[in-house]
């Protein structure tokens, strides 16, 4: 039998409100990573052993969210629990065509400290024997800078020992004090980066790239093997060792809520690939799961 994968994903989850047009709000859990979390560990199944990386408080909220990812088969032995501290909270507001908005709670989440306790060293010397692991561009920002020097030194040091980094762009301008704060902080991750996993109108933002052209241009002078750029509904450009795809996306009838669609996305192509598939295979997947996502209110879909 072979070994499981062993993957990691590194991020904050959050308690989630979905405002209703009713004006009632449904409460659940989510956040990037987490999102693609569940659904990796879905995707991969007994193949791979997914854990998440992440600090919570010890509050009743803190032990839901746990309970939840145990039962989705989520590891939770990177998983902090800080003494008086809380996770942060978002409400999701979406307008007739389903497109989101989202209001943040997050200035004092536990997540913040998630590499900055004494007991986060076991936990970054743990990461080192992984065989993938995976971050976001939010997870950049809400670590703080000193919590994110120490990640990018544990991703260096693991890369150099074989494990797969991989980094979706996620870029939200209000987790960061200006704008080349958020440069520099990625600038410093991307050379590190094995598979990038990028929405065009976060490099856009963040980058100022014109169109996926250039996009691509400026990941070959990092050196990055795999770039994936997300489209929303239109197709994905995907560029592997200098070879090009363009995958049309899945048309729905009806999108109810885009919310965990790149997460989605990213967590069907990952798993694809991990599983062997070529990158027109894992985009087709990618876009096959994001297109059932997009129809269900809220981050996490049913089984």
């Amino acid at each position: 039998m072979n070994t499981p994968i062993r993957i990691a994903l590194i991020g904050e989850c959050m308690i989630e409100l979905q405002h209703r047009a009713d004006g009632s709000l449904q409460q659940s859990f989510g956040g990037d990573t987490l999102n693609t979390a569940v659904y990796l560990s879905r995707e991969m199944g007994a193949q791979a052993r997914v854990d998440y990386v992440t600090a919570l408080g010890d509050d009743s909220f803190s032990d839901a969210m746990c309970a939840q990812w145990a039962a989705e088969g989520i590891g939770l032995t990177r998983v902090q629990r800080l003494a008086g501290r809380l996770p942060g909270l978002y409400c999701i507001q979406t307008d007739a065509a389903g497109e989101r908005r989202f209001l943040y709670w997050r200035n004092e989440a536990a997540v913040r400290d998630c590499f900055t306790t004494p007991s986060a060293m076991p936990i970054l010397a743990a990461l080192l024997d992984y065989d993938v692991l995976y971050l976001s561009g939010i997870t950049l920002a809400v670590l703080g800078e000193f919590g994110r020097k120490r990640l990018i030194d544990t991703l260096s040091r693991a890369r150099q020992r074989g494990a797969q980094i991989v980094f979706d762009n996620n870029y939200r301008p209000r987790l960061w004090a200006f704008t080349e704060q958020a440069r520099a902080a990625y600038r410093e991750v991307l050379p590190y980066v094995d598979l990038a996993l990028l929405t065009l109108e976060d490099e856009r933002a963040l980058f100022g790239y014109a169109d996926g052209d250039a996009v691509f241009a400026a990941y070959e002078k990092i050196g990055t093997p795999e770039v994936v750029i997300k489209r929303g509904a239109e197709s994905c450009l995907i560029r592997v060792d200098g070879e090009s795809f363009d995958v049309p996306a899945q048309r729905v009838a009806k999108v109810v809520d885009t919310t965990a669609a790149g997460d989605s996305f990213s967590a069907a192509y990952l798993a694809s690939r991990l599983k062997g598939d070529n990158p027109a295979q894992a985009a087709e997947a990618g876009h096959g799961l994001a297109s059932r996502v997009i129809q269900v209110p809220g981050a996490l879909i049913p089984r």
